[in-house]
């Protein structure tokens, strides 16, 4: 046998992975194989693998007389929509996709070139988790990985796609990444499965409740796209990336446009409902504002009562933060804290413009609130919004009331440009609530207490339930009609594209966690 054909047999080799029993166990299962996932997430032709030859170096148990070249993971880089991209593909069919020496030290090796050439790293994840014969050898794998992602973060793009299971230490490596992606039915992550829960608390609980897409992506949060099959997860990884720049020394990438067609949208105009009190979608005003059917939502199922996600305005990409009235009426919680903090973090790190969308009452009160920390987890989009310094703009669209208006990327915390609608209403409370707290003895003494108290709500409401007292002092810069939305904010965007904050030197900052 010649050398070339010695080399051939061994790629052929390295190209089954675990053999044609486990992949064709694989896709009974309805899920790809390691290199059917590359092939549908990279340009056509673009791979070129890393490592393939690699196998581990364990003796113990009968290990050496079982290896796989590759072992269990396939790693290289390729383009995605033309751009370099890295990636690490668990294997499944070898050994359960278990990490060790070996398998830890390829995935090392990509993150290492992914951050010295500054482009994004793609995991697609899918194992049993540590292998048990390497003992701590595959726990200080996972270790290296968690550094390499948190030296990472900020620095270049981390998604995590979940096409299996992914169970114990192996979800701290998602975890520290930007997004996670989950495929319905086939993938699951906990730090402990059903039957340690069974064993410890007596919990009766399966795999899919425990840890699902379904479960992460509506009550814990952990997981942002829950995606009916692993080609949707692939193609939201694909969609993903078109918004964001390579690293964090660029720009996300612009797509053509005619900046002279005419942006008014009437539409605009008429979904405020006239009463304050009545619900409407967010995700209207948001369409009717960015170019057609470029917005992407983050987190769907998670914290409705906020909407966030990346869009495109005049081919520009940014990041939305919006409130949801027809949820919750749009109040901030906890969860809504957490998730809308995270996202206005992602798009700093990454220099993607925010718009904000403002339609608050106010925090929401009581014991379950205070009791899981509102304090410190509504700190966290305060803090996240004040850090920021990528050009942000607010357009309030009606309700800003009391400590929500501050952290909801006012002008006092470093807003750039803040717009108003004429139905906003910019004060510390609604003019029910504080007609009853200012005029209480007034009310109290009058012969009508009822019509007493409408009569100074409505005084409230004129001198406060409006944007004109804001305007006034210079915390709105404007009062635009709604259909005017989409001009302004291209043309401020525009001009803010040349931004430049220094914040105070430090080490680092101490978000309220």
């Amino acid at each position: 046998m010649s050398k070339i054909e010695t080399l051939e047999n061994k790629i052929a080799e390295s190209k089954l992975g675990g053999g044609e029993k486990r992949i064709e166990s694989q896709h009974k299962k309805g899920k790809l194989t390691a290199r059917e996932r590359i092939h549908f997430l990279m340009d056509k032709g673009s791979f070129e693998e890393i490592g393939a030859f690699v196998t581990h170096r364990s003796t113990n148990f009968g290990l050496d007389k079982t290896k796989f070249l590759g072992d269990g993971v396939v790693t290289g880089y390729g383009t995605v929509n033309g751009r370099l991209t890295y990636v690490f593909s668990q294997d499944f069919t070898v050994m359960g996709g278990s990490l060790a020496e070996a398998h830890a030290e390829k995935i090392c090796r990509i993150m290492d070139l992914a951050i010295e050439n500054g482009a994004p790293v793609i995991g697609l994840n899918d194992s049993g988790g540590a292998r048990i014969q390497e003992g701590v050898v595959s726990l200080g794998g996972y270790a290296d990985i968690f550094y390499r992602n948190t030296l990472s973060s900020g620095v270049i793009p981390q998604i995590s796609g979940i096409m299996g299971p992914c169970a114990g230490g192996a979800v701290y490596s998602p975890a520290l990444t930007d997004f996670i992606l989950m495929v319905e039915n086939t993938s699951y992550m906990f730090v402990t499965g059903p039957n340690v829960v069974k064993t410890v608390t007596n919990e009766e609980v399966t795999a899919e409740e425990l840890g699902g897409a379904t479960t992460h992506s509506t009550k814990s949060g952990v997981t942002h796209f829950a995606c009916a099959n692993e080609i949707e997860a692939i193609t939201n990884i694909k969609k993903l990336l078109s918004y964001i720049p390579q690293n964090c020394e660029e720009k996300p990438p612009v797509l053509p446009y005619d900046m002279n067609v005419d942006e008014k949208r009437e539409i605009l105009n008429t979904i405020v409902p006239e009463n304050p009190n009545q619900p409407y979608d967010i995700k209207e005003v948001i369409d009717g504002i960015i170019d057609t059917d470029s917005f992407f939502e983050v987190h769907k199922d998670y914290a409705e009562n906020i909407v966030v996600g990346f869009a495109r305005l005049a081919g520009r990409s940014i990041g939305i933060v919006a409130n949801q009235p027809s949820m919750l009426a749009g109040v901030l919680d906890v969860e809504a804290s957490k998730k809308g903090g995270r996202f206005v973090r992602f798009c700093d790190s990454f220099n993607i413009p925010l718009l904000v969308l403002e339609d608050v009452p106010g925090f929401l009160p009581g014991t379950d609130q205070e009791w899981n920390a509102i304090i410190t987890n509504g700190a966290k989009l305060l803090y996240a919004f004040s850090e920021a310094t990528v050009p942000r703009i607010t357009v309030i669209t009606r309700k800003a009331y009391g400590g929500a208006y501050d952290v909801m990327n006012s002008k006092h915390i470093g807003a750039d440009m803040n717009y108003a609608w004429p139905t906003a209403e910019i004060a510390v409370m609604g003019a029910k609530g504080a007609a009853e707290i200012i005029f209480k003895n007034e009310i109290k003494s009058a012969d009508n207490p009822e019509e007493k108290w409408k009569e100074k709500e409505a005084e409230y409401s004129e001198l406060f339930a409006n944007p004109y007292n804001a305007a006034s002092r210079g915390y709105v810069d404007e009062v635009i009609k709604p259909e005017d939305t989409r001009k302004k904010l291209i043309r401020a965007f525009k001009m803010l594209e040349k931004k430049a904050v220094t914040l105070p030197k430090k080490k680092h900052g101490n978000i309220p966690l």
